[in-house]
């Protein structure tokens, strides 16, 4: 390791830190550095003694309350005798980290706007409002490629299906969250890439199934600008990625092929030899089963380790894990060498933020004070300004927008997907703001009735006495994608899809989706549709403005909204 060189740029009295310290570490030190913990607890002593006995090399938080998080990742940094590397996933904004952060916006609908100005805002206030929390290390930007419609976990979670838009929007956030916050280290994720399979790698290993052609051209040609422009760190993903493996070990069996957070060609070979990454490698989190899925848990740990990463991030069972790495290491399954060398890395990232500086004048966690850029105005008028240059309009084949209280005053509003939440920490309900931004427009709303089905309307009503309720219905999804949901498609009432438009020919309907921008599938016959990508409150008030014509629609979709052209969609 070059540890002067790209991409930590160590000076002389950063290295002798890292070889000090290294060189200073017992055993049980240097297996406790492997691990990236996670929990939810804030309580003081708990956290010291976690901090005291496992001696992590970081710690992950879940969004929370904002000055918990602060308190707490001050104890563990005062607790440390190395400094942590503290971590959230900033995919969004601060609300990654904080409930009160800013929601800016899902990675597709920052690309929606087609500018990286707004990408390079998403990063300056993931790194504002991320460190004034503490956090130095954020798992972002994704730069998986959003190819198959119906990946589970991509989705808005990506830049869109575009590689060159992927690229230059990922590269713009990592200029925004080094100009606001140069403590913090970005995480570029999940290598090989995301976005080919349809499954969801939280319930089973998963494969990108490209050529090495294909591959090199897309996947490799982002993550390998992004590794020559200097990005620090890489989180490996439980993705195998076959051609790429036989091209690294000409012979393999399939059988041979493991997922890349557990293969030494993928992540030796690809990602250092022929890519050049020399920065800091973490697995995806190792609970989940892609990781454990074809081989034993303490096999995988050994297999992660010895095949290139630096820390092994969170922990099934933290005793079982920390033995199982001394065992592996007792009987040469691991090697003292390899150790080194990933801790040494750790140290060398921490440096390179220079967080051994800061511990010596204990400002590894700022004072409270700093909290107050969290939700900021300046941050929440951006965030108003991408959701109005985001949200696009795919289709108005009906002529119908826009809308108005003189020809349509009497709305039906039907929302569906708020009784089940996503898992990225950006969900929230858009029901109640949807309606309360209409009526305060001059409609009359009428939310559809969940507890009665609208006694029996799907049963008995005709469509004159429909057109007695109301003049538009509105069918609003709030289906948000998540890990452990295989799918996240339009659902209906069991009961003969009672809450369904089937009048969308007589009685004008439009759809807005709010969370994934590919429910054209189910709902081809809506003739308008709309997609706001994120379920921020700052899309529900854009939205409204722009389908009463108060805004123009700037947005343009980074992903095919028509799913591969499904029948109908774009003349109903």
């Amino acid at each position: 390791m070059k540890l002067n060189e790209k991409p930590f740029y160590l000076s002389e009295k950063d290295i002798e830190w890292v070889k000090e310290t290294l060189a200073s570490m017992s055993v049980e030190e240097k297996i406790g550095q492997l691990f990236c913990l996670t929990d939810m607890i804030t309580d003081e002593e708990q956290l010291k003694e976690m901090i005291r006995k496992y001696k992590p090399g970081g710690f992950m938080y879940r969004s929370g309350n904002a000055l918990e998080i602060q308190n707490a990742q001050r104890v563990m940094q005062e607790t440390s005798r190395i400094p942590l590397l503290l971590s959230c996933n900033l995919e969004s904004g601060g609300n990654g980290v904080a409930d009160s952060g800013t929601f800016f916006g899902r990675q597709l609908q920052v690309a929606a706007t087609d500018e990286k100005e707004q990408a390079k805002r998403l990063g300056m206030i993931c790194g504002r409002e991320g460190g004034a929390t503490g956090c130095n290390w954020a798992f972002a930007p994704i730069v998986d490629i959003d190819f198959n419609w119906r990946n589970p976990i991509t989705n808005v979670r990506t830049y869109g299906s575009d590689p060159e838009r992927v690229l230059t929007m990922a590269d713009a956030y990592i200029d925004g969250i080094r100009e606001a916050d140069p403590g913090m280290a970005a995480c570029i994720k999940h290598f090989p890439g995301d976005g080919v399979d349809e499954r969801d790698q939280h319930l089973l290993p998963t494969v990108n199934s490209l050529s090495v052609e294909k591959w090199e051209s897309t996947y490799g040609r982002v993550y390998g600008k992004l590794i020559e422009k200097g990005v620090k760190t890489v989180m490996v993903g439980h993705i195998l990625q076959p051609e790429m493996t036989r091209k690294m070990c000409q012979g393999i069996k399939d059988e041979e092929i493991l997922p890349a957070s557990v293969n030494r060609y993928l992540m030796t070979d690809l990602l250092r030899g022929q890519l050049g990454f020399e920065g800091l490698i973490t697995t995806d989190a190792t609970p989940m089963v892609g990781f454990t899925g074809m081989m034993s848990r303490k096999e995988a740990l050994a297999k992660a380790l010895m095949g290139g990463a630096d820390v092994l991030l969170f922990c099934k069972n933290i005793d079982e894990d920390y033995a199982g790495i001394r065992e592996y290491l007792e009987k040469g399954r691991i090697t003292m060498e390899r150790i080194d060398e990933a801790v040494m890395r750790q140290l060398a990232l921490k440096a390179s933020l220079k967080l051994h500086e800061k511990q010596k004048n204990n400002t590894l966690v700022p004072e409270k004070e700093a909290l107050l850029v969290i939700g900021c105005k300046e941050h929440a008028d951006w965030a108003k300004e991408c959701a109005d240059k985001a949200i696009t309009l795919v289709k108005d084949n009906q002529k119908l927008l826009p809308i108005s209280p003189a020809r349509t005053k009497r709305i039906r509003l039907t929302v569906l997907g708020e009784e089940k939440s996503g898992a990225f920490g950006d969900g929230g309900t858009v029901g109640e703001l949807l309606k309360n931004a209409l009526s305060k427009a001059g409609f009359t709303v009428s939310m559809y009735d969940y507890a009665t089905m609208e006694r029996g309307e799907i049963f008995t009503a005709g469509i004159e006495e429909m057109k007695e309720k109301f003049d538009l219905s509105i069918v609003a999804a709030n289906i948000a994608t998540g890990s452990n949901h295989t799918t996240r498609r339009v659902e209906w009432i069991d009961l003969m899809a009672a809450n369904e438009p089937w009048y969308t020919k007589e009685i004008p309907t439009m759809f807005i989706s709010f969370c994934n921008p590919y429910h054209m599938i189910d709902v081809p016959f809506i003739s308008t549709f709309i997609n706001c990508y994120s379920s921020s409150s700052y899309c529900v008030d854009a939205v409204v403005e722009k389908i009463i014509g108060k805004s123009s629609f700037n947005g343009k979709s980074p992903v095919d909204p028509w799913c591969q052209e499904v029948w109908g969609a774009r003349f109903m």
